[in-house]
C-alpha cells in the first residue's frame, strides 16, 4: 500500500459518513493520521471503531447547526490538532423543497453548517500559516450549486454550496502563495445516508435506482467515487491544482441526458 499520506493529518468535517468517511479511510490507508467531526456520537463511535485498524483517529462529536458546537470542534482543533495539513469540509443537510415553502429554520440550518465551516477552516488555515505547513483543503460543493432540478426543488441548499464553491476560489487566490491549495468537487446524485434525512430507509435505495438515468454514465455515485477525487485532490499529484470546482456527476453536467 502506498504511503501517500505519511507523516499528513487530515480533519475531516462531517467524516462519520458518507463521502468524508471514505476520504478518511483512503488517507488512513496510505498512511496518514485522521481527525473526523461528526454529530452523532453513534455514528461517531462506529466510524471510529471501523477505521481504527487501519491508522491513528481521533472523533470530535459536535452539531454544527448550533455556535456551541462549531466553537467545541475549533477549541479542539487549536489545543491538540494545530498541525493540520490537509482538511476536507463534508459536512451537510438536503431536505429539497419547493422555494416558496422554505421557512427561517430551513434556511438557518444549511447557513449555519457553512458559517460552522468557514470559521473552523479558518482556524484550521491560521494554524497552517503560523506553522508554514503547505497543505491541502476540499470542499465538498453540489451539482445543484450549478444547475438546478426540477424533481429536487433545492433553493436553499443550492444557495449553501454555492457559497462554498466561491470560497474555494477566494481561499486559493489568499492561499496560494503559502503553499495552500483550495479545491472543490461537485457531485451528482451519491447514495450516502444524507436521503434518509427526507426519505424513508427502506426506500431509499428504490428512490437512488430512479436516477441512474439521470447520470449519462448509467448509475448513481457512491461514496468512494468521490472519495477517490478528494483524496487525489489533497494529494501532491494534484500539486498545481487549485482554485477550481471538479464535476464528480456521471456526466450530468455535460448535457441534458434524453432518452
Amino acid at each position: 500500500m502506498t504511503a501517500t499520506f505519511a507523516g499528513k493529518k487530515l480533519l475531516v468535517v462531517g467524516g462519520t459518513s458518507g463521502m468524508g468517511f471514505e476520504s478518511a479511510r483512503i488517507v488512513l490507508e496510505q498512511g496518514g493520521e485522521v481527525v473526523l467531526v461528526g454529530n452523532q456520537p453513534s455514528k461517531a463511535e462506529t466510524a471510529l471503531q471501523a477505521l481504527a485498524p487501519l491508522g491513528k483517529v481521533t472523533v470530535i462529536v459536535a452539531d454544527l447547526m448550533t455556535t456551541k458546537g462549531m466553537q467545541h470542534v475549533r477549541q479542539v482543533i487549536n489545543l491538540e490538532h494545530q498541525d493540520i495539513s490537509l482538511l476536507v469540509n463534508a459536512a451537510g443537510v438536503f431536505f429539497p423543497k419547493p422555494f416558496i415553502e422554505h421557512e427561517e429554520d430551513d434556511y438557518d440550518k444549511y447557513m449555519s453548517i457553512n458559517k460552522s465551516l468557514f470559521f473552523i477552516t479558518r482556524d484550521v488555515v491560521k494554524n497552517m500559516l503560523a506553522a508554514h505547513i503547505k497543505g491541502a483543503i476540499v470542499n465538498i460543493g453540489s451539482m445543484w450549486a450549478q444547475q438546478a432540478i426540477g424533481a429536487t426543488p433545492s433553493s436553499a441548499y443550492s444557495m449553501a454550496k454555492a457559497g462554498l464553491h466561491a470560497l474555494t476560489k477566494n481561499m486559493a487566490i489568499e492561499l496560494g502563495a503559502s503553499g495552500i491549495r483550495v479545491n472543490a468537487v461537485s457531485p451528482a446524485v451519491v447514495q450516502t445516508p444524507i436521503y434518509e434525512g427526507f426519505i424513508p430507509k427502506d426506500e431509499v435505495n428504490g428512490v437512488m435506482d430512479s436516477f441512474n438515468s439521470f447520470h449519462p454514465i448509467g448509475r448513481v455515485g457512491t461514496p468512494r467515487d468521490i472519495a477517490e477525487t478528494v483524496t487525489f485532490l489533497l494529494s501532491d499529484k494534484a500539486s498545481w491544482v487549485t482554485g477550481d470546482v471538479w464535476n464528480i456527476d456521471g456526466g450530468v453536467m455535460a448535457g441534458r441526458n434524453a432518452g
